[in-house]
């Protein structure tokens, strides 16, 4: 059987989802919270300020109960008696307790006891009151009123509302209650008996006002709260706008950038804070960028320039030996011999391009071990034996007697940066013939130098040795590619190790770096 193949179905393209501009999130989110503050401030004081108000005057009436019923107990633990029965049966207060020189006058003296806005009712066991203050207008406890010019009534110091507070109080050791009126004044009773449950003291006090208050503050909040959503709205806006106003600018400097500008540059006031140093790094980063591209151009053209010359070269001499001196074997050799140096020429400049890319994009990966940094100058500086001998030359390899010295690096690309640095110092080397190899512990790790007596390098060239392609004028016409010490920058800067030069006219050169003895 057949079969064919149904026709491929595009795939829809997935619907971009609505993206919200940080500016318009941040509004949002500032506006979100000053709804939600609002909302938290009406919900408090509407709702909790009235309960609030209420255990605020709880405790205050409890408190000053607890303060009244503990005088009372420490008088009959004494055996004064509170109250005495007249002859036709009234009740009468011990004057030594409740009078001028009494400690309950005493206390109220002391600011331990306040009966301020407060109406006091105390009764003994029959219910009938003993003694009794009274500082609330109008009082629910004993039915009183007002006449209508706002002064006291009469009062009912039996009335049945206290009465039946005083049975409940007797009943249960403690009393709380909210008592009200149908015209709506509410008030709240706080009731105690003492130790003996011989007496019940009864504190009330107003909470009519309260009520109202929550009700007028019901009122305004939603007119409030408009006013301040609205001021939080425009400050959002405000805000929103200057906060973003860095992030607009990277965002254009970052495009321009992408554009191929590398000059651009991110302008404004200059801020402290993290956008500010987001800033300073998008620059810093801008001209790194910027430095590295001008380099790579600068490769290019110096690379460029050194290809041409040997091509021309060996394309010159080839078409030589094709046409003239193809039979002349002297010319064809000397011809041919250039033709070879200028193709060794080549392949060290193509090789050292290579090496620098591998080295510096990490193709080439850093694989540190443990091994002795004194046995590795030994190696390389056996093989500049010959090379010195020949030359009448002399390589110093100073290090320690006896004493190893542990690095933690890549031994291979270690020896290859050692290559270069001597390479570089023999170029450079002085009248004396004497270049110098040295390796010793220092700054908890390794501290190698390659040292040279040549003619030293100017103070303003230092900065610019280990860039690439970079040659200073003494270097002018001398043989090498002008990668070497940008590959020995590649190699250090791969270990994460500390590296530089140090140099004076007439004085000669150091290139010193620092390994770590450990991972």
């Amino acid at each position: 059987m057949i079969r064919f193949a149904h026709p491929t179905q595009p795939v829809p393209p997935k619907k971009r989802r609505l993206q919200l501009s940080i500016r318009t999130q941040l509004m949002l989110f500032l506006c979100a919270i000053s709804l939600l503050l609002l909302l938290l401030v009406w919900f408090l004081a509407a709702q909790l300020l009235q309960p609030v108000y209420n255990r605020h005057i709880y405790r205050n009436l409890n408190t000053q109960a607890n303060t009244l019923i503990t005088l009372m107990d420490t008088a009959i633990a004494d055996g004064q008696a509170l109250s005495k029965r007249r002859y036709d049966g009234s009740l009468a207060v011990n004057s030594e307790f409740w009078g001028a020189n009494g400690p309950v006058e005493q206390a109220i003296q002391n600011g331990q006891l306040s009966l301020a806005g407060i109406c006091l009712d105390i009764s003994d066991s029959t219910l009938r009151y003993v003694a009794y203050t009274e500082n609330l207008y109008p009082c629910l406890m004993h039915e009183g009123t007002l006449n209508s010019f706002g002064a006291a009534a009469q009062f009912s110091r039996d009335s049945s509302t206290a009465i039946r507070l005083r049975q409940q109080c007797f009943a249960k050791g403690r009393l709380y209650r909210t008592i009200e009126t149908a015209s709506g004044t509410r008030q709240m009773v706080v009731g105690r008996t003492t130790a003996d449950g011989s007496y019940v003291v009864l504190l009330s006090a107003n909470l009519t006002r309260v009520s109202e208050a929550s009700g007028v503050l019901a009122a305004l909040l939603p007119m409030i709260a408009l006013l301040l959503f609205g001021c939080a709205l425009v400050a959002a806006w405000l805000f929103s706008r200057w906060f973003t106003r860095p992030l607009t600018r990277l965002s254009a400097a970052a495009r321009q950038m992408a554009q191929g500008n590398y000059a651009v540059r991110v302008q404004g006031d200059v801020r402290t804070d993290e956008l500010g140093a987001l800033a300073q790094d998008f620059n810093h980063m801008a001209a790194e960028v910027q430095h590295a591209a001008q380099m790579q151009r600068e490769l290019l053209a110096n690379v460029s320039h050194d290809l041409r010359t040997p091509l021309t070269l060996i394309k010159g001499y080839a078409e030589t030996v094709r046409d003239l001196t193809g039979e002349d074997k002297a010319c064809r050799d000397e011809q041919m011999n250039i033709v070879i140096d200028e193709t060794d020429r080549l392949s060290a400049l193509v090789n050292s391009v290579m090496e620098l890319t591998k080295v510096a994009s990490g193709a080439e990966k850093c694989e540190p071990v443990q091994f002795d940094m004194a046995q590795l100058c030994e190696e390389v500086a056996d093989r500049y034996a010959g090379v010195c001998a020949q030359n009448g030359w002399t390589l110093q390899l100073q290090l320690p007697e006896q004493q190893p010295l542990p690095v933690f690096a890549d031994p291979a690309m270690i020896e290859r940066a050692l290559h270069n640095l001597l390479g570089n110092a023999m170029h450079h080397i002085g009248p004396d013939g004497q270049f110098i190899l040295r390796a010793f512990a220092a700054e908890g790790g390794v501290r190698v130098e390659v040292a040279d007596h040549g003619p030293g390098i100017a103070a303003e060239e230092l900065p610019h040795l280990f860039d690439r392609y970079y040659r200073s004028r003494a270097d002018a016409g001398k043989p090498g590619t002008g990668l070497g010490l940008s590959i020995t920058k590649a190699i250090f800067q791969q270990h994460g190790c500390r590296f530089g030069v140090n140099s004076a006219p007439g004085n000669g050169t150091c290139f010193w770096f620092i390994l770590k003895d450990k991972a």
